[in-house]
C-alpha cells in the first residue's frame, strides 16, 4: 500500500486537504471521486512524512474537543433532531478547523451509506476507541443519544484524570528545570572567572576545587553534550519499549519507583475503574470488557493482569476472586467489586472507584510540593555546599597568606 496526498474540493466548494492509503494512485482517484469530492491534486507521498503530517493535525485536535462534540450531539439526538442536520450545526458552531473538517469526512461517510461508527472509525487516528465502541453499541440498542452522553461523561472525567496528573508532575519538573539552570549557570559562567583570578594570584588549589575546575572546564567545552544524553536516553528508552519483555519491565519499575508509584498506580486503577464502568452501563460483557481495558491500559503489568483475569473469568471464575490473585489490585477494588457483583450494583462500585482514585491521585498532586521539596531542597543544598566549599578552601587559604 502506498501513500497520496491529496488536495480536493467538496460539493460546497470547500478545499481540503489530507492523505490516502491505497494500492495505486487510479485507485485512491476512485475512491476521492466516490466520496464526493472534486480533485485538484493527487501526488504520491512518502509513508513516514504522510504520517508524520497526520500526527501533527491530530494534535491539533484537544479532548475537549471530542467531549464537546459528543455532548452537543448526544444533546440534539435527544431533542429529536436528526443525526445528520445535528452534525451540519455542530459543523457550523466548531471553532477549531482542523476538527471542523473531520467532522465533515464523517458527515459524508454517513451520506455516502456508511453506518456513523464506521464513520467515525474512518477517522480513528483522533477518535478515541470508546467512542467508537459505545456509538456501535447505541446503534444496535437505538439509544445512540445515551451512548453519546455516558461518553461525554467519561472523556470528561479521563481529562480530569489528565490534569491532575499535569498538576502533580509540573513540580518536580520546575525544580529538576530550575536547579540544572542554576547549575550550569555556576559551572559555566560564575566558576572560570572566580578559578581564573585565584590561578593569576598563584593560589594552590585544593583537591575540591582542582575536580570542581574540571567539571567547569568540561561543562563549558562540551555543554552540547547535556542535549544530546537527554535526547538519546528518551530515544533507548523508546527503542526499548518496543521489546514487549523491556516494556514490561520498565512498566515494573514505574509501579515500584518512590512517588512515581503514588501517580502511575492511582492512575491506573482509575482509569481500570472507569473503563469497565462505562462498558458495562454499555451492555458489554465483564470478559469482552476486560479486552478491551486491556488495550488501553499503557502498562504491561496491568494489561498482563487484566488479561489473566479475563481468562480467568471466561472460566467461571468470580469478578472479585479473578482480581485477587494479582497484587496490582489493591484489596479495596477487591471489596468493592465483591460487594457489587453480590448486589448486582457492579456499575456504581465502578463509579465509587473511579471517583474515589482520581480524588486520591489529585490529592497527591496537591501535596506533591510538600512531599518534594525536602528532596529538592538536600539535593540542592549538597551540590552548591560542595561548590561553596570548592571555591572557599583557597580563598581562605589566600587571606590566610596575606595575613602572615
Amino acid at each position: 500500500m502506498n501513500y497520496y496526498t491529496y488536495k480536493v474540493a467538496d460539493e460546497e466548494g470547500m478545499i481540503v486537504r489530507g492523505a490516502i492509503e491505497s494500492a495505486d494512485i487510479s485507485s485512491a482517484y476512485n475512491e476521492l471521486s466516490a466520496k464526493g469530492f472534486y480533485i485538484l491534486s493527487l501526488k504520491l507521498s512518502n509513508r513516514l512524512a504522510a504520517r508524520i503530517d497526520a500526527k501533527i493535525k491530530a494534535r491539533h485536535i484537544k479532548r475537549a474537543d471530542i467531549i464537546g462534540f459528543a455532548n452537543n450531539l448526544s444533546v440534539m439526538l435527544k431533542a429529536g433532531v436528526p443525526l445528520l442536520s445535528a452534525m451540519l450545526d455542530i459543523i457550523n458552531m466548531t471553532e477549531n478547523r482542523q476538527f471542523q473538517k473531520r467532522i465533515l469526512r464523517v458527515k459524508r461517510s454517513i451520506e455516502m451509506g456508511m453506518g456513523f461508527s464506521g464513520a467515525l472509525e474512518a477517522q480513528k487516528d483522533i477518535f478515541p476507541d470508546i467512542l467508537m465502541r459505545l456509538v456501535k453499541v447505541g446503534e444496535e440498542t437505538g439509544r445512540l443519544d445515551k451512548s453519546l452522553s455516558n461518553v461525554a461523561s467519561h472523556l470528561q472525567k479521563m481529562e480530569d484524570l489528565s490534569a491532575a496528573i499535569k498538576s502533580a508532575i509540573i513540580y518536580p519538573a520546575f525544580a529538576l528545570v530550575t536547579t540544572g539552570g542554576a547549575l550550569l549557570f555556576w559551572l559555566v559562567y560564575v566558576m572560570p572567572k572566580i578559578m581564573s583570578s585565584l590561578k593569576e594570584m598563584g593560589v594552590k588549589l585544593p583537591l575540591i576545587t582542582r575536580v570542581l575546575l574540571h567539571i567547569s572546564e568540561f561543562t563549558q567545552t562540551f555543554w552540547y553534550l547535556i542535549p544530546v544524553i537527554a535526547i538519546a536516553i528518551f530515544v533507548i528508552i523508546k527503542i526499548m519499549k518496543q521489546n514487549e519483555i523491556m516494556r514490561y519491565y520498565i512498566d515494573a519499575l514505574k509501579l515500584k519507583l518512590p512517588i512515581v508509584q503514588l501517580i502511575v498506580h492511582n492512575k491506573l486503577l482509575a482509569l481500570f475503574a472507569e473503563q469497565l464502568h462505562i462498558l458495562v452501563v454499555a451492555g458489554i460483557t465483564i470478559d469482552r470488557s476486560f479486552s478491551i481495558i486491556s488495550e488501553v491500559m499503557g502498562n504491561a503489568v496491568f494489561k498482563k493482569a487484566i488479561v489473566a483475569s479475563r481468562e480467568a473469568v471466561a472460566s467461571g471464575s468470580g469478578i472479585s476472586d479473578a482480581l485477587k490473585t494479582h497484587s496490582v489490585f489493591p484489596p479495596l477494588v477487591i471489596r468493592m467489586v465483591n460487594i457489587g457483583e453480590a448486589s448486582g450494583t457492579l456499575d456504581e462500585q465502578f463509579v465509587f472507584l473511579s471517583d474515589y482514585y482520581i480524588k486520591k491521585l489529585d490529592g497527591i498532586s496537591k501535596r506533591m510540593e510538600k512531599m518534594i521539596e525536602p528532596v529538592v531542597v538536600v539535593v540542592v543544598g549538597l551540590i552548591f555546599a560542595v561548590i561553596i566549599i570548592g571555591l572557599m578552601m583557597p580563598l581562605y587559604d589566600l587571606v590566610s597568606g596575606i595575613g602572615k
